[in-house]
């Protein structure tokens, strides 16, 4: 838990009248499908590339994270169960890193660590930066491969077909990606960090700004998605993972604890209606645990939320109404098939999502 006085996470996030500016200099290491930068692609200075190897790696992505949650859901959505193995840490942590604080004994099974911390140690002994999620683990050594999240699930996507289950949906299509590349870097700029940039505001002018940019984007989404399914062409893409993350945490966290509150999600139709088509879809919904969500959130920024005091609504059945999203066509998975249901051990615990209500 976080709290610990002499680990405090208390002004790591909140800098008197400043902007809050997201560092986004990630490990730029790859996994390719054989081990070299793709044509066309020049490496980073000091980047290398690692072979897309089934049982070689570990994903280690807290439920509680949406930059985690998109990871988990394409690895879900791809069938890449059987080839990278999935540690979950505990939704919350202090200054060091995320803990293992669920699994038996506090440590991941297959690391063997406590904290994720020691991973990216094992790989650079001075790292300087935080300790993110999602970060790919090579199981061997123990040590940290990437945290590049947002190049994790594009070459999920495109560098491990080799291991996809039958039936994989195209969510990167060769045609779209242009649209699919600028759709994401708004939805990125003003929604996926948007909410951070209101929640995070060390003044009231940056906070006003980073308001304005992010309505501005969710009119611009409302608009978009009242005359088409999916972000980007008929079928579920990487931008509908991107922009879904947010949205199901907007109505728990985003609105009260990150002050976004012009309005709910569930007060926007098409919006709302969009995220429950998508809740409702094998992959997505079902990697959703609302309890961890809202005890990162509430319990670890101690900047904005001192008390630690973790509110028990919304109430979230509303996640299951009716959407109508089927009356504007569009194929989900496209030529591909629906995954199947969660692995063993990895399904959301049970009253943590409507979807797993508990037992009557």
């Amino acid at each position: 838990m976080a709290g610990s006085n002499a680990f405090s996470t208390k002004g790591a996030y909140v800098h008197t009248g400043e902007e809050f500016t997201r560092d986004t200099n990630y490990i730029e290491d790859r996994i390719t499908r054989d081990g070299t930068f793709p044509p066309g692609t020049p490496a980073p200075e000091g980047a290398q590339a690692w072979a897309a190897e089934a049982g070689r790696y570990r994903l280690i992505a807290a439920r509680a994270c949406p930059w985690a949650n998109r990871t988990v859901i394409v690895r879900r959505l791809l069938g890449l169960e059987d080839a990278i193995s999935l540690g979950m840490p505990g939704p919350t942590h202090d200054a060091r890193s995320w803990t293992f604080d669920l699994d038996p004994d506090g440590h991941d099974p297959v690391l063997g660590i406590e904290r994720l911390q020691e991973a990216y140690f094992r790989r650079f002994p001075d790292y300087p930066r935080g300790i993110t999620v999602p970060a790919i683990v090579e199981v061997s050594s123990g040590a940290v491969v990437t945290n590049n999240y947002p190049q994790i699930t594009i070459d999920f996507e495109l560098e491990w077909t080799a291991f996809h289950r039958e039936g994989a949906p195209d969510l990167y299509p060769e045609a779209l990606r242009p649209e699919i590349d600028e759709v994401n870097d708004r939805v990125f700029k003003d929604v996926n960090n948007g909410v951070y940039r209101c929640g995070f505001a060390g003044s009231q002018a940056a906070y006003d700004r980073a308001y304005a940019r992010l309505w501005d984007a969710m009119d611009w989404l409302e608009d978009r998605l009242t005359g088409q399914r999916y972000l980007v062409g008929d079928t579920i893409t990487e931008a509908d993972v991107r922009l879904f993350t947010t949205l199901a945490r907007f109505d728990p966290v985003y609105h009260g604890h990150f002050k976004c509150n012009r309005n709910k999600l569930s007060e926007m139709r098409a919006l709302w209606a969009y995220a429950r088509d998508l809740f409702q879809t094998p992959g997505f919904g079902d990697t959703i645990d609302f309890v961890q969500i809202k005890q990162h959130y509430y319990i670890v920024h101690e900047d904005i939320n001192p008390t630690q005091i973790v509110p028990d609504g919304p109430d979230l059945a509303n996640w299951l109404t009716p959407h109508g999203r089927e009356a504007l066509g569009g194929r989900p998975f496209g030529d591909g098939t629906p995954p199947g249901p969660p692995a063993a051990g990895e399904r959301v615990a049970t009253g943590h999502n409507p979807l797993y209500p508990p037992a009557p």
